[in-house]
């Protein structure tokens, strides 16, 4: 990992509509208005490998499972390691970076589909190169996730069903307390105001920031 870094790494995890977008989006706001230099970003990337992901998530490529996690996992390789958009690069020009999803994600979806233990070693790379300064997981439940997901009224994705929700988020809990001693990974109860969220999440951040 490496050490000593100039900006911090955020991501934030959760199952889908957790509201993760929204609080990156007023995170980001808040901190540049407090004068720090804000990165956010996403995986699946908009970069040449996570459209590829894009496109199998959205129907117009067939991607069997396996291929999707290691899709991801190279994705995130490229996310690390680029020289010009790669996240070692902009921490160690001070950015703070705020990514929605990284390896938990990998290891909460795909491991529904394929072994945990394949995934866990697909991610070994980034997991020893680049770990989280911390990790903000926003709660909800699986039945909670589906509510919001019919409200936005947007085309339902490849993993968006209640079946396969309720096993990404029974295997987040674990990963949660399998990975607490190794990893920051802060809990956020998802169903509280967005500005309850928005303040909780706020100041676990300033804690590190001010590190």
């Amino acid at each position: 990992m490496m050490q000593n870094r100039k900006g911090k790494l955020i991501v934030f995890e959760g199952i889908d509509g957790s509201g993760k977008s929204t609080q990156i989006k007023n995170i980001a706001h808040q901190l540049e208005h407090d004068g720090f230099k804000v990165i956010t970003t996403a995986e699946p990337t908009t970069n040449p490998i996570g459209k590829t992901i894009r496109q199998i998530f959205s129907g117009k490529l067939e991607g069997d499972q396996h291929v999707i996690a290691t899709l991801f996992a190279a994705d995130r390789l490229d996310h690390i390691f680029h020289s010009e958009y790669g996240m070692l690069h902009l921490l160690d020009k001070g950015y703070i970076i705020l990514c929605d999803r990284y390896y938990l994600s990998s290891l909460a979806y795909h491991s529904v589909h394929v072994p945990y233990k394949w995934v866990l070693q697909l991610n070994t790379v980034a997991m020893q190169t680049l770990k989280p300064d911390m990790h903000i997981f926003i709660d909800i439940s699986p039945d909670e996730s589906m509510q919001r997901i019919h409200h936005r009224n947007d085309q339902k994705e490849l993993y968006e069903t209640l079946e396969n929700l309720q096993a990404v988020y029974h295997l987040y809990q674990h990963i949660v307390v399998d990975f607490k001693d190794t990893e920051n990974i802060v809990v956020v109860d998802g169903t509280a105001s967005k500005e309850s969220v928005f303040d909780t999440i706020l100041n676990h951040i300033k804690s590190i920031i001010s590190s």
